[in-house]
């Protein structure tokens, strides 16, 4: 199964959701591939923390895309990380550069071909995605069979959301028919606030799929990224650590 975790909204905790479920993915026990499409590399930082030298990945395979005879194996742009069964391929700083060739060269479907020879070596790939509709965002969810939307909760991210589905259908109707939108995941939810809630029933009563897992907002997040270590390692029994692993469970459950 591939996922990808996209919104075109930045802030709404896109790489914290991927991360997170990737990690609760490899603590049960399945071969876990955590792919980081975004510039700012902050999947990579999450699982690696903070180096001096870069790590070969994402922009390695991109680059070469665009050659005819730099064709390394996909496989020794993955790097194992600390945790069993987590491996991530990481992001690269350059990847901007590379995007109108990528794209005027047509080069949108070899994420996808990469991803899919992957599957014979993991049972999960989860995509980080920049917070932006570009090459790279088209490129995961045209590699990707399911899509996770975080929504954060206010009126101005619902209406965004709406368009994010149109997006998704198009994606789905011209480059991939196995795609689909799993899950809406309600992120860094206020307990006592009444608005999140309206807008969670809104979203349910236009038959969009809300996940029935909701995320907190908690400063367990902030310690989680500082240390680098998510959060089924840092704080296996705090009340986030468990919406994620119920999220995960959900998610498994309806595949």
């Amino acid at each position: 199964m591939r996922r990808v975790v996209f919104n075109q909204k930045g802030g709404v905790g896109k790489s914290s959701i991927a991360v997170n479920l990737a990690a609760a993915s490899a603590k049960a026990g399945l071969k876990t591939l955590l792919v980081d499409l975004d510039v700012q590399g902050n999947s990579t930082h999450y699982i690696f923390g903070q180096r001096s030298e870069p790590l070969s990945g994402v922009e390695d395979f991109f680059q070469n895309q665009l050659s005819l005879y730099s064709r390394e194996p996909v496989s020794s742009l993955i790097h194992q990380s600390q945790y069993d069964n987590l491996s991530v391929m990481p992001s690269g700083r350059g990847l901007l550069e590379l995007e109108h060739k990528l794209e005027s060269r047509y080069k949108m479907y070899k994420l996808r071909e990469a991803l899919a020879e992957l599957m014979s070596a993991f049972d999960r790939i989860y995509l980080d995605t920049p917070p932006a509709l570009n090459f790279f965002s088209r490129s995961a969810m045209i590699a990707a069979e399911r899509v996770i939307v975080p929504f954060d909760c206010d009126t101005f991210s619902k209406q965004a959301l709406y368009q994010l589905t149109e997006t998704i259908e198009e994606i789905k109707a011209d480059h991939n028919r196995e795609f689909t939108l799993e899950a809406i995941v309600p992120n860094q939810v206020p307990a006592r606030a009444k608005l999140p809630q309206q807008l969670i029933e809104d979203l349910k009563a236009d038959l969009l799929p809300v996940s029935r897992t909701t995320l907190s907002s908690s400063v367990v997040m902030r310690e989680s990224h500082e240390k680098a270590r998510p959060l089924v390692y840092l704080s296996p029994k705090h009340r986030l650590t468990k919406e994620f692993e119920a999220l995960f469970q959900e998610l498994e459950s309806a595949e």
